[in-house]
């Protein structure tokens, strides 16, 4: 359309009132959630979206430090806050460590909200005072729908909105995890598995995505065990008792990999501590890779493969793509991918040596 799309022809498209368009484009209560993703959905695809303007950024968020201490602007780092993704997380809190570390050399204002406020985000927080928000993790859809109708400029970290439209930062999981899927191939590892829910974040359906592509490319069959892509687990505890059950029954029915390539390092100490009590020698009968290079990858036993991410140096990024938004509110959406090093410890080996 080459109009401004109004939402009494998002109303029209759908044979929905106004006023429904209007609580689920703003992310309120008042309609279910079918009926709000047919609405964002219609929405994305008429260009509504795309002709809102975001507001301008004032002058201190470019670091002009001149400005009076009690005129800077606050930027809002929004957390889920479920099972791993919290502050006290070995990979989120060294993430939102970079940013809170790049906003304070900046001399911006910082407040943290986790989304038990998503009910009352607007009466919770001063819209005039806020100039952007990082979300870092998994948001929901009606929380972005808020944030973007209060004309808060924002980007999300590890997460992205099919139907919302945002500036995002990524790991490059698709290529880091080709690599390690290659490097295996190349050790010899014919029979391999991808352990991770592929429904819990998007970089986890990149990673396996990535892994499938690999095999694909050197003519490998996938003879993947769907359980270990639905596994659920609120901490390691959780997760190593559903991951026993799984792998248990993979070793009585001589269906064991030679290599297992899990989605992150948790999920990967999971997994050797499940071969440990199946005593499946590690690397010498199994190899184990992880990712994320958190603190524990080095101290296991063995120490973790682990594809290394810089996780404070993401978080500032995160910052400076933020700032770049505010100078450029018109300027093309963007998905940064940062690379990340594969760093090889203890837990793997070549498939020759392994009894």
């Amino acid at each position: 359309m080459a109009n401004k799309v109004t939402m009494q022809q998002i109303a029209d498209y759908l044979n929905v009132s106004k006023f429904a368009v209007s609580k689920a484009l703003s992310g309120k209560p008042g309609v279910s959630a079918e009926t709000r993703e047919k609405i964002v959905s219609v929405a994305t695809q008429l260009g509504y979206f795309a002709g809102q303007k975001l507001k301008a950024p004032s002058s201190s968020l470019s670091g002009d430090k001149s400005s009076e201490r009690q005129t800077r602007d606050t930027v809002i780092l929004l957390v889920p806050n479920v099972r791993y993704q919290t502050r006290d997380s070995f990979f989120w809190g060294k993430i939102l460590d970079g940013i809170t570390m790049e906003l304070e050399e900046r001399e911006i204002g910082t407040m943290m909200i986790t989304e038990q406020f998503k009910n009352h985000f607007s009466q919770f927080i001063n819209p005039s005072s806020i100039r952007g928000i990082i979300g870092v993790g998994q948001i929901t859809s009606q929380m972005l729908l808020e944030i973007r109708s209060l004309g808060i400029p924002f980007v999300l970290v590890d997460h992205e909105d099919p139907l919302i439209p945002s500036d995002t930062l990524f790991m490059n999981n698709m290529e880091c995890m080709r690599r390690v899927t290659n490097y295996l191939i190349g050790c010899g590892h014919r029979k391999l598995q991808f352990v991770g829910n592929t429904h819990y974040s998007r970089s986890f359906l990149d990673r396996f995505l990535g892994y499938c592509s690999m095999l694909e490319e050197h003519g490998l069959m996938q003879e993947q065990e769907s359980a270990l892509l639905t596994f659920e687990g609120n901490n390691r505890s959780e997760m190593t008792e559903a991951l026993e059950l799984i792998v248990k029954k993979m070793v009585q029915e001589a269906a064991l990999p030679t290599a297992f390539i899990c989605a992150n390092d948790s999920i990967a100490i999971c997994i050797m501590t499940v071969l440990a009590k199946l005593n499946v020698a590690v690397p010498g009968k199994c190899s184990v890779v992880g990712f994320d290079n958190i603190e524990d990858a080095a101290w296991s036993k063995p120490t973790l493969s682990t594809v290394d991410v810089q996780k404070e140096a993401f978080g500032r990024r995160a910052v400076e793509m933020l700032l770049r938004r505010l100078e450029h509110p018109s300027s093309p959406q963007e998905k940064i991918l940062l690379s990340g090093d594969f760093v090889m410890r203890e837990s793997t080996a070549s498939s020759m040596t392994q009894a």
